[in-house]
């Protein structure tokens, strides 16, 4: 049985056009993966009208999703890998950062 570290991720007042913006995410998540020294294998995102957008970076070793509500400077993210040469704290670091997050609140769980 492998072991893994789950991270539930939520960024507040966070940069609105960056969290609008479909393209910055998919490049986002691509990046966040690299930064954990995940596999990325796949990214999936889609926008909502009039704003939002739901992604998915599906990992060899797990994945990483996101979903925003820029009228509210808000994202929910998930990240999740499975062995010892990834860390999904450093993804969650990241993805803080980029979105320009004011605050940000993390739950880490391990999982077996």
């Amino acid at each position: 049985m492998g072991s893994g570290k789950h991270c539930v991720l939520e960024l507040y007042r966070a940069s609105a056009s960056k969290l609008n913006d479909e393209a910055f995410i998919r490049d986002a998540l691509a990046e966040a993966a690299r930064v954990s020294n995940a596999t990325l294998l796949d990214i999936r995102t889609h926008p909502f009208v009039p704003q939002g957008v739901t992604g998915f970076a599906l990992l060899a070793e797990s994945h990483i999703s996101i979903h925003t509500w820029p009228e509210h400077g808000y994202a929910a993210i998930d990240v999740f890998t499975c062995g010892d040469t990834t860390d999904p704290e450093l993804a969650c670091a990241f993805l803080a950062e980029t979105f320009e997050a004011s605050s940000k609140h993390i739950l880490t769980l391990d999982r077996y």
